[in-house]
This record gives structure tokens, sequence and C-alpha cells, in this order.
């Protein structure tokens, strides 16, 4: 018995076929939201929007050895138990602090204003890198007194205008110190003295060139990020 030959689906028929398969598409996509709305929501982790900073207390310190004291700084090794409760043992590095410089020259504009930088070695870096100026704190120093001080020494200006912009801690895993950033305003230029040990090459540099150089990955000391960014944060820019 001959076969009987299939008969090709009418044009409405293709018409309603390919109707469905369109508007399959965007259910697919609401469904694929969908899951992707319930992954997110099933996160554990909370999202705050009004974010409290609640330091608390030190830890309660168990032990305590000196391990190395030069003149910069101590290292000692402490088991202590944390206010979590848990016990551990770290290897603590303890500092006076130090003070940074953010030196701005508005004579020439307010909106771009020049940044006294340094070109200084650092061998722990094994280069030439670009920073504000800054220099660690006498016992008991002053943190004010002791950023006028650092800034005369290395780079020979006096400021009319002070004020603090932020502080921070460099390195808080194992580093106590924490960096107080001054913005130094209102310039005179005068005779540097730095310490026997520190060479720098001076230059003034625009605000927005330090940007373009932070945006390229260029500028890499810790401190001099901090300081610019924050900064050109107040002053509106980004």
């Amino acid at each position: 018995m001959p076969a009987t030959p299939k008969k090709s689906p009418s044009k409405s028929a293709r018409k309603s076929v390919k109707k469905t398969a369109v508007t399959a598409k965007p259910a697919v996509k609401a469904v694929k939201k969908a899951a992707a709305r319930a992954s997110a929501s099933a996160d554990p982790i909370a999202v705050v929007q009004d974010l409290r900073i609640r330091p608390g207390k030190p830890g309660k310190v168990l032990s305590s050895e000196l391990r190395y004291e030069g003149p910069l700084f101590r290292v000692l090794s402490e088991e202590v138990e944390e206010p979590t409760g848990k016990r551990n043992r770290r290897d603590i590095i303890r500092h006076n602090g130090s003070v940074v410089i953010l030196a701005v020259d508005t004579s020439k504009s307010k909106r771009d204003p020049l940044i006294v930088i340094e070109r200084q070695y650092r061998h722990a870096a094994q280069q030439f890198l670009y920073e504000v100026p800054a220099g660690k704190m006498e016992p008991g120093e002053d943190r004010l007194a002791a950023a006028k001080r650092e800034l005369l020494e290395e780079t020979g200006y006096t400021a009319r205008k002070w004020k603090k912009l932020v502080r921070y801690f460099a390195s808080p895993g194992f580093l106590g110190e924490w960096m107080q950033v001054f913005v130094a305003e209102g310039l005179a230029p005068g005779q540097a003295a730095p310490e026997d040990d520190e060479s720098f090459e001076l230059q003034r540099v625009p605000l927005s060139e330090l940007l373009r150089l932070i945006e390229r990955g260029q500028i890499q000391d810790g401190k001099t990020l901090v300081s610019v960014l924050c900064y050109a944060r107040s002053l509106g820019r980004k």
C-alpha cells in the first residue's frame, strides 16, 4: 500500500507556531529574572542602608612579649582575647603614629590647585614613589605641631591655614599606626631641612594630573591615594 504523502502545515498553522515561539521568549526572560531575584534574596549577607559604626572595646591582652625595638617602631607578640571571645596570638607593630600633609597651592586656580609632591626612593617598595609629605610623630607630640614641623623640614613651606581631612589605619592587620591627614593652604616658601637619611625631588602637580595618574595606576603610595581622592571629593570632583 503506497505511503500517504505528508501534508505541509497550513499557513495559519505556521503563523501560530511562530507566534508561540515569539511569545515564549519574554516568558523565559521573566523566569530567569525571577530566579535571579530569588537567588539575590537568598544571600545570607544583609544589605545595610544606614551603617552605624561601632568600634567596640579593645581585646584583653593575656600576654605580651617584645620581639624587637628600634627607633621607629617595636614588634610585640601578644596573646589576646578578642571581643568575639576568641583567643589568638598576634604579632603587632606598635608605632607612635604619623601625620600626612596635603599642601595645596590655590594661587593660580582654586578649581585645579597645585599639590606638593615628593619623589622619594623607598627601599621596601624597591622603587621611587610619588608621595605627599608625611612623617612620624615624636612621643607625646601634638599632631598639628608635628604636621607643621614635617612640612617645613621636608619642603621648606609654611602654611597659614590648616584643617583635618581624614584619618585612617594604614594596615591594621598587623600595624597599630594610624595616620592623620591635614590640608595645608596659604603656602609660603622657605628653606627645607630634611633629615640625613631623607632625599626628595619636590614638584607641584595640578590636582587634575594627579587624578589622571591615579586612574592609570601610576600613583602607588597609599597615603597619597587617600589624601588626594578625599580632597578631590571634598571639592566635588571625582
